[in-house]
């Protein structure tokens, strides 16, 4: 085989959305929040994240717009807080942003369980009725404590002929850029299309288990690439997820 696959394994696994080593400088916007039955997400969202994008982070998940990226932005964590401080926690919310959505000039279209944290418990109630807050952000590292990148197949894939991939669990501060495929029968890796979001295909892949190729990028700037060998086996089916055996620290 003309390429070397290498694995890397990090214990990280529930969401811990932490801030940067160094203080990254927030930046301010507004924000609202959207309904929902339960106070979650929606399984729906322009990420194709699915059932995760409604609960990962526990349903504390978020819509936006200019940072959804044409769809890198999906699975980005970022820190939002209030800036009323008589209605506002000082902390506010940590979210995982899950969907594209446009509001009334905000950057967060938030989960209601998301919203909520932006008060104090004694101020939810006025804060929901405000509908729209002035808010600043930050980026900040996403962490899963025990759990690797995973690779769902999309529920549209149909085997064998036509393969579509969703990228879960990226760690750190990184934007996913690219995905490649293995073909051994040229000795070359091959680029997925980006379909929309999180989600990446490839018609008439290649038989047997597939090996895959991650480009990521950090808010540094610094762009690298991780490699799963046969992340997805000969006999994946639509649904199905798959854990890649690799993380980004």
């Amino acid at each position: 085989m003309g390429f070397t696959l290498g694995k890397q394994v990090c214990l990280l696994g529930l969401v811990l959305l932490l801030p940067a080593l160094c203080t990254s400088q927030f930046i301010q916007s507004r924000a609202t929040y959207y309904g929902s039955p339960d106070c979650y997400g929606t399984p729906t969202g322009a990420c194709g994240f699915g059932e995760y994008g409604r609960t990962v982070n526990d349903g504390m998940v978020s819509g936006v717009s200019r940072l959804y990226k044409s769809g890198s932005g999906c699975g980005a964590c970022y820190q939002v807080r209030c800036t009323n401080e008589q209605y506002c926690s000082d902390d506010g919310t940590y979210v995982v942003v899950t969907d594209y959505g446009e509001g009334d000039n905000t950057d967060f279209i938030l989960s209601p369980r998301a919203y909520g944290y932006l008060a104090r418990p004694e101020a939810q109630k006025d804060l929901f009725a405000f509908g729209v807050v002035d808010v600043e952000y930050r980026r900040v590292s996403c962490q899963y404590s025990g759990n690797n990148i995973v690779f769902k197949v999309h529920e549209h894939s149909k085997y064998p002929n036509y393969l579509a991939i969703v990228v879960l669990y990226v760690a750190g501060k990184n934007d996913i850029t690219a995905v490649e495929l293995w073909r051994e029968d040229c000795q070359e890796w091959r680029p997925l299309r980006r379909v929309y979001g999180a989600v990446w295909d490839m018609e008439n892949p290649p038989r047997g288990s597939i090996s895959l190729r991650l480009q990521a990028t950090s808010t540094e700037g610094v762009t690298y690439s991780v490699q799963s060998v046969n992340a997805i086996p000969n006999d994946w089916k639509a649904g199905a997820t798959y854990d890649s055996n690799v993380q980004i620290n």
